[in-house]
């Protein structure tokens, strides 16, 4: 194991964290495969679907606890685990709108945000932005309303389709607030790095 610039030890890249990381990534497919069977409409394949996209999202919870508690916390993991999210709820909310689930409007508002991902690109020289504790809430209201979504709402009584539009709603608050600061915070720490730099 090598020394970082401070001469801690050097966290390796390749630690079980990031490893859930890819991992949740390489489920994606396999939640878009299952999720389309029968054009969506087999109660078996939604729940399926439901089933994959949970323990995807669950490796998200364990892979940051398991980097925060056994300091396995690195750039590249900062960087990975919300690709990883974007990536996961993008596929979902995609697949959902092709399937007339959710609104289209909702997919592009949400994705929109998410285009500020690629803003920790652009000041990664500068310094790497972790997420926010606005981020977070936003990430773990996505995820509920994404999974309310996937539920065969076709099958169950029409009060479960309430709580889903009313968790996507609140999902779509958090998604553009948390977005607003993101921005802000990401134009304070580009302008500043560049002004430290001259």
């Amino acid at each position: 194991m090598s020394e970082s610039e401070n001469g801690q030890p050097k966290v390796s890249n390749w630690n079980i964290a990031n490893i859930l990381t890819i991992l949740r990534i390489a489920m994606v497919p396999v939640f878009v495969w299952a999720l389309f069977q029968e054009s969506g409409e087999s109660v078996g394949w939604r729940w399926a679907a439901v089933g994959i996209f949970a323990l995807a999202s669950l490796t998200d919870k364990v892979d940051g606890h398991l980097a925060r508690s056994r300091g396995l916390i690195t750039d590249l993991g900062k960087i990975l685990d919300p690709i990883a999210d974007k990536f996961l709820t993008g596929a979902a909310l995609i697949s959902l709108s092709i399937l007339g689930d959710v609104w289209w409007w909702v997919t592009i508002v949400i994705l929109g945000r998410e285009l500020i991902t690629a803003m920790r690109f652009v000041v990664i020289k500068y310094a790497v932005l972790p997420a926010s504790r606005g981020g977070k809430l936003k990430t773990v209201l996505q995820m509920l309303a994404i999974g309310a979504f996937l539920l065969p709402l076709f099958a169950l009584p029409s009060f479960f389709h309430v709580i889903a539009v009313i968790l996507m709603a609140l999902a779509l608050i958090v998604t553009v607030v948390s977005g607003i600061d993101y921005l802000f915070t990401g134009y304070r720490v580009f302008t500043e790095g560049r002004r430290t730099q001259k």
